[in-house]
C-alpha cells in the first residue's frame, strides 16, 4: 500500500482523501489481512507537536516500525508500546470491544428454598415460581397439607390441588427413565418449563437441634430445625425459608436463618403504581399537537386525531383532561390507537341536570368519567376504586336503574359481595339466600333510599310503589353459589371487591354471558381478608390485567362527596 506524500510545509496535516484511503481500504482487500491493514493505517498517521512551529516536518516512519498511537506528541517520535488489537474506522482508530457474554439469571450455585405449608395453601402453583432454584419440602409440611385437605373452603381446595401436583411430580416410572426422588425431581417434568430447578422431599430423619426455649413438637419449630440442618449439610449454597407467617420469619431471623415472604402473588410491588385510568395533559398540549391535529364531529361528540410524543403513554379508554384558567376545559377519552396516532373523543357532560342518571349528577371530574363508562353500552367491564364516600355505589346503582328501567338495556341488576366481617362473626343467619345476604347489603339499602326519594311530588304512595318496583329489579346473590352460572343481559355489581382473591375474581367475571355488564367496586385501603394486601388483592389484579382492553375502563375516584365529616376522616384517620 503506497504511503501518502510527505508534508511540504510546517505542521501540515493529511488531507481527508489520503486519510480515508488509508483507514478504509477497498472491499477487495478487506478479507485479506485486516490486522496488517490496521497496522498500516496506524503507521500512516502523522505525529506532530502543536506548539513547535519552528520544527521541521516529520517524515512518516517506515512500515516496519511499531504502530504509533495516532495522537499528537512531541518530536522526535518516541517508540510507543504495542497497542491492543484495533478496529479501523472512517475517522480514526478505536479499541475493539470483546463480545459480551450473556449474564446468567443467577451466578453461583442454585438456592434451596424451604417452603412453609401456608405458602402452598396460599398459591398452589408456588412450586413452579422459583425459576432455576431448587425447592425442598419437609415431611411435616406434607402432614399439615393432609390435615387441611378436607372441606369446601378455598384453603382446602388449594391443599388438594397441591397434593395433585406433588403426586404428578413424584410418580416414579423406572421403565421410562424416571428420577429417584433422593436425587431431586425436575420441576419441569409436568410441563412447567419456566421452573428449571428440582424438587427435594425429606426422605431421611434430620437431626434437629433447636434452642431449649422452642417446643420441639410444634410444626413451625420442626420446619425451622430442618432449615438449620440443611444449612449445615449444604454450606456451599444458600438455604432460605419461604413463609407467609410473619412470626415464623421473625423466629427464623432470630435463629440466624435466612427467611423471605412469598411475593410472587403480588401484582404490584407498590399500590401507587396502580393504573388510575386518568392522564392530565401537559399545558402546551395544543401548541405541540395543534399543527398535525385532525378534528371532526360525529354523533354529538368531537373527535381529535393526534400524533406526537404523547401517544405512546396513552391506553384505550383512558381519560385525558386539560384544565387551564381562562380557557375551556378539555375532557376526552382515548377511543383508538393506531401506530403513532391516537383518537380522542369528548365526553358527555353528566354534571348537568339534563343528563342525570336516575336523578344523580356527577359532582366532580372523576365522577363524570365514571358515569361515562357506566352508561356506555360498548363497555362490558368497569372497575371503580376510591376512598370511602366517593360515590362508587350510588353512581353504579343509578346507572344500573337507568339502563334497566328506562333504557331496557338489561333485564335486572344482580348485586353480590364477599361476606367478610369487620369484627367478630355474629354466627349463622336465618332465612333464604337473599335474607341471609340482607345484613351484608346495608350499603345497598342506604343508596336505594336516596335514589327512591325522587322529587317528592308523587307522595307517600308513589314513593312506596317506586321502591317496590326498584326492589323487584334488584337481586342479591351470594358468592358461594356462583360456580357454573351464566348471566344473560344482566347488570352485575360486585361490591367490596378488594376482599376477593384473584381466583375468586376470575370465577365471578367469567360468569358473564352475552349482553352482561360487570362493575367491580372497592377501596384498597379497607381490606378485611387476613391474607390479602393491596398488591395481591383480586381488584388490583383485575385492574392491571384489563387495562387497555377496548371494552373495559377504570377510574380512580379521588374526591369524597359523602359529607365533609367523612371526607376529613378519610384523610386524617
Amino acid at each position: 500500500m503506497p504511503l501518502p506524500k510527505p508534508p511540504a510545509t510546517k505542521a501540515a496535516l493529511l488531507t481527508t482523501a489520503d486519510f480515508e484511503a488509508q483507514a478504509a481500504p477497498s472491499s477487495r482487500k478487506k478479507a485479506a489481512k485486516p490486522r496488517a491493514q490496521a497496522q498500516a493505517a496506524s503507521d500512516a498517521l502523522e505525529l506532530r507537536d502543536p506548539q513547535a512551529d519552528a520544527m521541521p516536518a516529520i517524515t512518516p516512519p517506515a512500515p516496519a516500525a511499531r504502530p504509533t498511537s495516532g495522537l499528537p506528541t512531541k518530536a522526535p517520535a518516541r517508540e510507543m508500546p504495542p497497542l491492543p488489537k484495533v478496529e479501523v474506522e472512517a475517522q480514526g482508530t478505536r479499541t475493539a470491544a470483546a463480545p459480551r457474554s450473556r449474564k446468567p439469571r443467577h451466578s453461583g450455585p442454585a438456592k434451596l428454598f424451604v417452603l412453609d405449608t401456608n405458602v402452598l395453601m396460599h398459591d398452589p402453583m408456588s412450586l413452579f415460581r422459583f425459576e432455576e432454584h431448587d425447592v425442598f419440602l419437609p415431611m411435616i409440611t406434607l402432614e399439615e397439607l393432609d390435615g387441611h385437605k378436607k372441606g369446601m373452603s378455598e384453603v382446602a381446595r388449594n391443599a388438594r390441588q397441591v397434593s395433585r401436583e406433588l403426586d404428578a411430580l413424584a410418580a416414579f416410572d423406572k421403565s421410562a427413565g424416571g428420577t429417584d426422588p433422593k436425587d431431586g425431581i425436575p420441576l419441569a417434568k409436568t410441563g412447567h418449563k419456566d421452573a428449571a430447578g428440582k424438587l427435594f422431599f425429606q426422605t431421611t430423619l434430620i437431626d434437629i437441634k433447636l434452642p431449649e426455649g422452642l417446643p420441639q413438637g410444634k410444626a413451625d419449630n420442626q420446619i425451622l430445625g430442618v432449615v438449620q440442618a440443611l444449612r449445615v449439610q449444604q454450606p456451599e449454597r444458600e438455604v432460605v425459608l419461604v413463609s407467609k407467617d410473619i412470626n415464623m420469619r421473625i423466629k427464623a431471623r432470630a435463629l440466624g436463618l435466612a427467611a423471605e415472604d412469598y411475593l410472587n402473588d403480588k401484582t404490584l410491588e407498590d399500590s401507587d403504581l396502580l393504573y388510575t385510568g386518568l392522564l392530565p395533559l401537559p399545558a402546551d398540549f395544543w401548541e405541540r399537537h395543534g399543527k398535525t391535529m385532525e378534528s371532526w364531529q360525529q354523533g354529538g361528540h368531537t373527535y381529535y386525531r393526534i400524533s406526537g410524543p404523547l401517544v405512546p403513554a396513552l391506553m384505550i379508554n383512558q381519560f385525558v383532561y386539560l384544565e387551564q384558567p381562562g380557557a375551556a376545559a378539555l375532557y376526552a377519552r382515548v377511543t383508538e390507537i393506531t401506530g403513532k396516532t391516537a383518537v380522542l373523543r369528548t365526553l358527555k357532560d353528566y354534571t348537568h341536570a339534563k343528563n342525570a342518571a336516575w336523578g344523580v349528577t356527577a359532582r366532580n371530574r372523576e365522577q363524570n368519567f365514571a358515569l361515562n363508562l357506566l352508561l356506555d353500552p360498548d363497555i362490558d367491564f368497569v372497575s371503580l376504586t376510591g376512598t370511602a364516600g366517593t360515590g362508587k355505589t350510588l353512581m353504579t346503582l343509578a346507572a344500573g336503574l337507568a339502563q334497566v328501567l328506562d333504557d331496557r338495556r338489561y333485564t335486572e341488576i344482580i348485586v353480590t359481595r364477599v361476606t367478610v366481617p369487620v369484627g367478630d362473626d355474629i354466627g349463622f343467619l336465618p332465612g333464604t339466600e337473599e335474607e341471609k345476604m340482607g345484613p351484608w347489603m346495608g350499603a345497598l339499602d342506604d343508596n336505594l333510599e336516596v335514589l327512591a326519594k325522587g322529587d317528592g311530588s308523587a307522595g307517600e304512595w308513589g314513593r312506596a310503589a317506586t321502591q317496590d318496583l326498584v326492589r323487584s329489579k334488584i337481586k342479591i346473590k351470594s358468592l358461594n353459589f356462583m360456580r357454573g352460572r351464566t348471566f344473560l343481559n344482566k347488570f352485575v355489581i360486585i361490591d367490596e371487591a378488594q376482599n376477593l382473591t384473584p381466583k375468586q375474581m376470575k370465577t365471578l367475571v367469567t360468569r358473564a354471558g352475552p349482553g352482561t355488564k360487570i362493575i367491580c367496586m372497592g377501596n384498597l385501603a379497607q381490606i378485611d381478608t387476613p391474607y390479602l394486601t393491596e398488591g395481591s388483592s383480586g381488584l388490583t389484579y383485575l385492574v392491571d390485567r384489563f387495562k387497555g382492553w377496548p371494552h373495559s375502563g377504570h377510574v380512580t375516584l379521588a374526591r369524597g362527596e359523602r359529607s365533609r365529616l367523612a371526607d376529613y376522616a378519610s384523610e386524617v384517620l
